[in-house]
């Protein structure tokens, strides 16, 4: 293997990783109901940058997916979306604990 497919796969391998502690870190910052905007806020206190553009279609899949939940709210005057953990969420955050205590 040439050094630039070491690299290459280095990249992709660091990406992978970089997608499953955000999911992680975003799972469990939303112990309680959260507008999407402090989300972001709340992850750059704790050192760790996301933007709308990973975010907001995160959400969405995990909406999808059953962790979380979401409700129109109003925010001064415009509809925003709250989100916060379902059962699920919480429960995926638990077992994620469990396994990096196991592996780590």
């Amino acid at each position: 293997m040439t050094e630039k497919e070491l690299d290459e796969q280095f990249d992709n391998l660091r990406l992978e990783l970089r997608r499953g502690v955000v999911v992680l870190a975003v799972l469990s910052q939303m112990d309680t109901a959260r507008y999407g905007y402090s989300l972001i806020q709340r992850l750059a206190e704790r050192g760790l940058d996301v933007e709308e553009g990973t975010l907001y279609p995160l959400l969405r899949r995990l909406e999808k997916q059953g962790p979380t939940g979401k409700r129109v709210g109003d925010r001064r005057g415009a509809a925003a979306q709250v989100l916060s953990h379902q059962p699920a969420g919480a429960q995926g955050i638990g077992r994620a604990d469990d396994g990096v205590e196991r592996y780590g």
